[in-house]
């Protein structure tokens, strides 16, 4: 039933996910979240896990005309991805691509100036860690954060994701060691479709988040706390 796949918001899939990864028993995790909707998943995860919460900056290269549309995604270091059957779709040469990549690295920019002033970037060299996002559509930006991740040298990388189109899990699984999806829909258009509430995340709520839970945050595992878990109505183990 499609009411099986709507979360109620962002926060609440990220507690359906850390139902599903308390017992990996992830050493020490690292939750790195792309914002910036991926930002209340991880929040969740770290709360929910005991971990430390920073973020991984990775953007959608748009489609002229067609801005919902990905390309492919370009990461911080600027290496690209491409989505081969997303170009085929429009007619768009290397020169329009470029453009993008820099209008992209541009904002990355601007979010580095702003989110790292509250939360320094966390040596990944021999972390455990997790990426998530609130859902993937086409993959690509996730494919360009888990790149930057491996070449970070992590020792395990997990891919915690509420809902993803099931044709692009597959893509995933090379880059990492685990992926974990709670829900592949068949009919699947865009994430949003998959949110009683999806709005727009703005930086001030990254900033407070990554201010909260940017610091191993073991307290989250006491029995008191985990006692304040939200009740998640249709959750499943």
């Amino acid at each position: 039933m499609m009411s099986e796949r709507i979360f109620a918001d962002r926060e609440e899939a990220g507690w359906r996910l850390v139902e599903r990864l308390r017992g990996a028993a992830i050493e020490k995790p690292l939750v790195l979240a792309i914002p910036r909707g991926g930002i209340e998943v991880g929040a969740a995860l770290a709360k929910g896990l005991g971990a430390e919460l920073d973020i991984v900056l990775a953007r959608k290269l748009r489609a002229p005309h067609q801005p919902e549309l990905a390309l492919g995604a370009v990461a911080e270091g600027g290496e690209i991805h491409l989505n081969h059957f997303a170009a085929a779709m429009t007619d768009v040469g290397e020169a329009t691509i470029e453009a993008e990549r820099r209008r992209q690295l541009a904002e990355i920019e601007r979010q580095r100036s702003v989110y790292r002033p509250v939360r320094a970037q966390v040596p990944i060299h021999g972390r455990h860690v997790i990426v998530t996002d609130d859902g993937i559509a086409t993959g690509a930006t996730m494919i360009a954060a888990l790149r930057a991740v491996r070449a970070a040298g992590p020792a395990t990388i997990t891919v915690a994701l509420p809902v993803a189109a099931p044709e692009r899990i597959d893509a995933l699984r090379p880059l990492c060691d685990r992926v974990v999806c709670l829900e592949e829909p068949d009919c699947f258009w865009a994430v949003g479709q998959f949110y009683r509430q999806f709005p727009q995340v703005e930086d001030q709520r990254v900033v407070s988040l990554l201010r909260d839970y940017g610091e191993p945050a073991t307290k989250w595992l006491h029995p008191e706390t985990q006692r304040q878990a939200p009740v998640l109505p249709g959750a499943r183990g």
